[in-house]
């Protein structure tokens, strides 16, 4: 039997704010434990919480750039259920009324199509608390630092139907909040949770099968792994004549497995009401178009413009566009040299294989976007070859200072006198009298191969610093003749 995959996502985004979603507590990732949980934050009796505002603008932020509804009247529920890092006894959240309506998301995939994927909705809430197993022989200690942390849950409809179309999503939301400056995307801090909503059924069936749903997956790579054994595992589950059932699961990337958690709940287990501490919040027009004015340009429309302004390809204009930083480190390598086609190469190879290698990100890059710009100037005007610049880039990258120091100081310059090119192109020539005899005797194949013998020759005995199209034009004038 053929079987079709079908995926829902809940993402859960952790808001850049300052404070807490109804406390003044700091939101800082790796303070001590409960150094940064108030009494509102502890559930104690007689505390009251505040909304935080900028919670609000971010998921209205949010909201605008998956051109999604904004509910003008939005309400808190409380979802009931006990766990020791829960202290209220309950998680406060929004269930009827969201503040994000239906939306959706474009995403493109590795063979340069795009898909739209629909968002359902999503809504605010606070995290839990931490339990932490380690180091407590036998025994759970809690870390309420994280507990009332304001997140954004991203609800997407079941439109993904394989793990790659779910990674692809993923990655594609990573770069929207990361551009809207709503989260910094931080999975390894978990800072960008994502729960996958897994099912099978035989193709051209319309009604969903059992879903199971896996818990709180941390990176691209594992959510892929996670889905796909999940897939495999229901497939035989199902052909074996056995059946899914509704549970939660949690992916163990050690052994590369999923496995049973709890049974999955349903909504009315978590005995949902209205928050009777909140009051419903209201969002005038005036606060969305004032939202709508600060969003910056999205990722979208910055891929468009790069393959418009710039004449880059859709995959070049992809890649760079991902990352917001990435972008805005290439515009200023393209401003300082004017040269977009060689500013992406450079900053999708070169730059691109020094920071994987050191573990970098953009921001903590060793060459600045003007280094690189200006080193960029000095091939343009063949000042270096190609070949020199990798030498000149790996100097820069070890702080030796600009392109033309650096240039300057190791007598790097390019050869383009026509003159000192053509004699020493006559002492290789001397130098190899017999391969010239083989050459003018050969026919066109051989001599294709010959001829890369003799520019080796010759960019040897120049030390790489002739310039390799003179060098061609004047060997072939020369081996011709």
């Amino acid at each position: 039997m053929q079987w079709e995959t079908v995926i829902g996502l809940e993402i859960h985004a952790q808001l850049a704010t300052q404070s807490k979603i109804f406390s003044g507590s700091a939101t800082t990732f790796g303070a001590e434990p409960n150094t940064q949980a108030s009494l509102v934050d502890l559930g104690m009796p007689g505390t009251l919480p505040v909304l935080n505002a900028e919670a609000v603008r971010m998921a209205c932020k949010f909201g605008l750039a998956i051109d999604a509804e904004i509910a003008p009247k939005n309400v808190f529920a409380r979802k009931n259920y006990f766990y020791p890092d829960l202290p209220k006894g309950y998680q406060t959240s929004q269930m009827d009324h969201p503040i994000v309506g239906k939306g959706y998301l474009d995403i493109t995939l590795e063979d340069g199509s795009t898909r739209r994927i629909g968002i359902t909705r999503a809504h605010l809430e606070e995290d839990a608390g931490k339990s932490l197993h380690e180091d407590f022989h036998g025994m759970s200690g809690i870390d309420l630092n994280r507990a009332g942390t304001p997140l954004l849950e991203i609800v997407s409809e079941p439109d993904i139907r394989s793990a790659k179309e779910a990674v692809a999503y993923v990655k594609a939301m990573h770069s929207l909040v990361r551009y809207l400056g709503i989260c910094d995307g931080n999975m390894a801090e978990g800072s960008l949770r994502c729960d996958c909503n897994v099912s099978v059924r035989p193709k051209g069936q319309t009604e969903f099968g059992t879903r199971a749903e896996i818990k709180n997956v941390n990176s691209f790579r594992f959510i892929e792994k996670a889905i796909n054994h999940e897939v495999q595992r229901q497939i035989e589950l199902i052909e074996d004549g056995g059946k899914v059932v509704q549970e939660t699961r949690l992916y163990d990337p050690n052994k590369d497995e999923t496995r049973s958690m709890r049974s999955k709940e349903e909504a009315n287990d978590y005995r949902y009401f209205p928050c009777p501490d909140l009051l419903p919040v209201v969002i005038e027009q005036s606060f969305l178009d004032e939202v709508r004015a600060s969003l910056p340009e999205l990722p979208v429309q910055k891929r468009e413009r790069f393959e418009r302004e710039f004449g880059l390809s859709a995959y070049d204009a992809d890649v760079l566009a991902a990352s917001r930083e990435l972008a805005d480190y290439f515009e200023q390598v393209n401003a300082t040299c004017d040269d977009a086609k060689l500013a992406a190469n450079w900053v999708m190879g070169e730059l691109s294989s020094l920071l994987n290698k050191e573990a970098l990100e953009i921001e903590q890059s060793p060459v600045s976007a003007e280094q690189l710009g200006g080193m960029i100037l000095r091939i343009k005007d063949d000042t270096i070859s190609g070949k020199i610049a990798k030498m000149v880039f790996e100097a820069m990258a070890a702080g030796e200072g600009s392109a033309d120091e650096i240039i300057e100081k190791k007598g790097l310059k390019q050869v383009t006198d026509s003159g000192a090119i053509e004699s020493m192109l006559d002492e290789v020539l001397a130098a190899n009298a017999e391969q010239v005899e083989q050459y003018r005797a050969s026919d066109e194949a051989k001599r294709g191969k010959m001829f890369g013998f003799f520019v080796g020759q010759a960019m040897k005995a120049s030390k790489g610093k002739a310039n390799p199209g003179q060098v061609n034009q004047l060997l072939k004038k020369k081996l011709e003749g």
